[in-house]
């Protein structure tokens, strides 16, 4: 601990209970659970985190009816096979002194997917649809109203009986009880409608009935957006009022923003690097300021020093750091012992946590692919031979297989033909509002510098070098190169002003005042040099090769992104592959019309069409006879995450 951190490591004491420091998990779906309980690699996720120093977890959101199952993978605690699962997390948590809360749950009309294939029945206060998924609900009846009510108590008791702590009832991001809140969305004209006190009576009566089942040692929390950032949403003043008036009833409340119910809303849910940082502190300063429970905060908080900084303004007694800790689950440990340097940050990329989970995988970290599977990863496997391993290329790839080589006691040299580690990800932190995606190269780099592998840049891997070293492993992990767009036989490429969108983003080329983007990657990198060509005043048309902007890349950084790009007057054409140029006009196909899309005046066409791997040095050692392996984008362009995980899995094994 130092004089930075010193309040993140103070303890916390709420109804008896206390929590050993600042920092908690919050409640977010893994993908893990199976047959709607708590399984071996969710004991073995959050084990982890609390092995990591975590002060509390909260789990991830519990059913308390049949008719909250929002998506396929979520636990049920509407019977008490979920016991032994939580059982399994709180034993597996314990040694370590981390505190154990669950989430209690109903989506209300936020149902994002069924159970079979089949549009399932939502239900809700009221009959209001909502935005993003497009769901028409079906009003709650006051029988069904009083089922639920008595079903988060059960739950709740379900829990207690798990051996959690403390329980969370989820008001935030637009789910039931904000719904009954809201009197955009609760139209009801009874007892639950109508004026405030009605309006809140839902959430009322949930707190007072889990209170009776549970008893008075159970720790019951309220957790809630202050801005939905919809349209139709709840805002700050209104949600103020309504934790105000329930003072007294909670024990905490964990403040956060965003709304499931919309696209603009739900960018909060897992705010990507383009949000500010700690945005959700100034609201929960307001809270602090009028209520005596706890008041929790999260949204962008992933760094101890932030954290500090929030508790030293007295906006929050804990502070949220989820994604910090899928990053890296010892965040809490470096911190505590002074080692901010040693700390692998989040990015804030959402690719592999909430990305995953919107895919319906187990969430993991492109950082760190450990995360999410940690009963195969999650222990280094001890060294049974010491060898000489040279790594080709120092991109994330190369960078993580040379970290886990070197921490397993291999001899390490890592190679990199340019000036600086970091390949690519180098350009990707130049993209406006990416700058933050250059984390992965200072962690990753600090990763290689704790192993204590050689590194040599300006250094080529040839055949005569690798004879030279007599490595007993060669791990080519030489990247890629933009495609070109002779390579992928664009027309009259020799007539027209086409450039690479790596020559563009580098500032190498004029472009002139009107620019196309063919853009067949559909992701970060025409969305990124859009919004760059636009703040330098270009008009911007960007031509996707599918059908949205950003369709390979997640949901929230995606849909932050289409709205700046829509303030900046970007226009963005879909379903159009590029098919030729001739002067100063761009010719385009409809993909599935195959009818020609044209644009004249056209002074520049920035070519993004993905890239080829560089295999050079695989095939000039297709004869050799040492152990071999190739990861990363020479083994086939992807990304950064199947760079790194196939570092890791390359490594993990040797």
């Amino acid at each position: 601990m130092t004089a930075t951190t010193a309040r993140l490591f103070q303890p916390l004491d709420i109804r008896g209970c206390r929590i050993k420091n600042r920092i908690f998990s919050t409640g977010h779906d893994t993908t893990m659970p199976t047959h709607g309980v708590p399984n071996a690699p969710l004991v073995a996720y959050h084990k982890a985190r609390a092995e990591g120093g975590a002060g509390l977890i909260i789990m991830q959101v519990a059913g308390v009816h049949e008719t909250a199952r929002y998506t396929s993978h979520l636990i049920m605690a509407t019977t008490d096979d979920c016991i032994p699962g939580y059982q399994a997390v709180v034993d597996a948590c314990k040694p370590y002194g981390t505190r154990i809360f669950g989430q209690l749950f109903h989506p209300g009309r936020e149902i994002m997917e069924s159970q079979d294939g089949t549009a399932p029945v939502a239900y809700a206060p009221s009959a209001v649809p909502n935005e993003r998924f497009h769901v028409m609900p079906r009003p709650m009846s006051r029988r069904m109203i009083k089922e639920i009510v008595a079903g988060y108590a059960d739950a709740a008791d379900r829990l207690r009986r798990g051996g959690l702590d403390g329980v969370e009832i989820v008001a935030s991001h637009g789910y039931l009880p904000a719904q009954f809140l809201n009197e955009r969305t609760n139209r009801r004209t009874d007892e639950y409608g109508g004026s405030f006190d009605n309006r809140l009576r839902f959430i009322r009566e949930v707190a007072e009935a889990i209170r009776a089942k549970v008893g008075p040692e159970m720790i019951v929390g309220l957790r809630i957006s202050g801005d939905d950032h919809d349209h139709d949403g709840l805002q700050e003043g209104e949600t103020l009022a309504a934790i105000i008036a329930l003072d007294g009833v909670m024990d905490f409340f964990n403040v956060i923003a965003g709304s499931s119910a919309s696209f603009g809303g739900a960018v909060h849910i897992a705010p990507p690097m383009a949000i500010a940082n700690g945005y959700v502190a100034p609201f929960a300063a307001a809270v602090k300021a009028k209520v005596k429970a706890a008041v929790f905060v999260a949204g962008r908080i992933n760094q101890p020093q932030d954290a500090e900084k929030i508790l030293g303004s007295g906006a929050a007694d804990m502070i949220g750091m989820t994604r910090a800790m899928i990053c890296d689950p010892d965040m809490p440990r470096k911190a505590e012992a002074g080692k901010l340097d040693d700390i692998r940050a989040c990015i804030g990329c959402n690719q592999a946590c909430i990305g995953h989970f919107h895919l319906g995988y187990p969430i993991s970290c492109i950082q760190h692919p450990e995360t999410g599977r940690e009963l195969t990863y999650g222990t280094r496997k001890p060294l049974l031979k010491k060898k000489k391993i040279l790594i080709a290329g120092g991109g994330p790839g190369g960078m993580k297989a040379a970290a886990v080589a070197s921490e397993r006691w291999h001899e390490v040299i890592l190679c990199e033909a340019g000036d600086r580690l970091g390949g690519q990800a180098l350009l990707a932190q130049m993209l406006p509002s990416r700058a933050e995606f250059g984390g992965i190269i200072t962690n990753l780099t600090r990763e290689v510098q704790l192993g204590g592998a050689e590194v040599r840049t300006r250094t080529k891997v040839t055949r005569a070098l690798i004879e030279a070293e007599k490595p007993d492993a060669v791990i080519i992990a030489t990247g890629a190169r933009p495609r070109s767009a002779v390579t992928a036989g664009i027309e009259g490429v020799e007539g027209g002003h086409v450039v690479s969108a790596w020559a563009a983003l580098r500032d190498e080329v004029n472009i002139g005042s009107s620019v196309i983007i063919a853009d067949w990657r559909c992701d970060w990198i025409g969305m990124g040099l859009a919004e760059k060509l636009a703040r330098a005043g270009c008009r911007v048309r960007l031509c996707v090769d599918g059908y949205m902007a950003g369709q390979r890349i997640h949901q929230y950084v995606r849909d932050h992104w289409v709205g700046e790009l829509h303030k900046l007057n970007v226009e963005i054409i879909p379903y159009a592959r590029l098919y030729g140029v001739d002067g100063d006009t761009a010719y385009f196909q409809h993909v599935t019309s195959n009818e020609p899309i044209i644009f004249e005046g056209v002074d520049t066409v920035v070519a993004s069409l993905g890239h080829e791997r560089q295999c050079e040095l695989e095939d000039e050692l297709a004869d050799w006879t040492g152990e071999l392996h190739v990861i990363g984008d020479c083994l086939t362009p992807r990304t950064a995450e199947e760079a790194v995980l196939e570092g890791l899995k390359a490594t993990a094994e040797i």
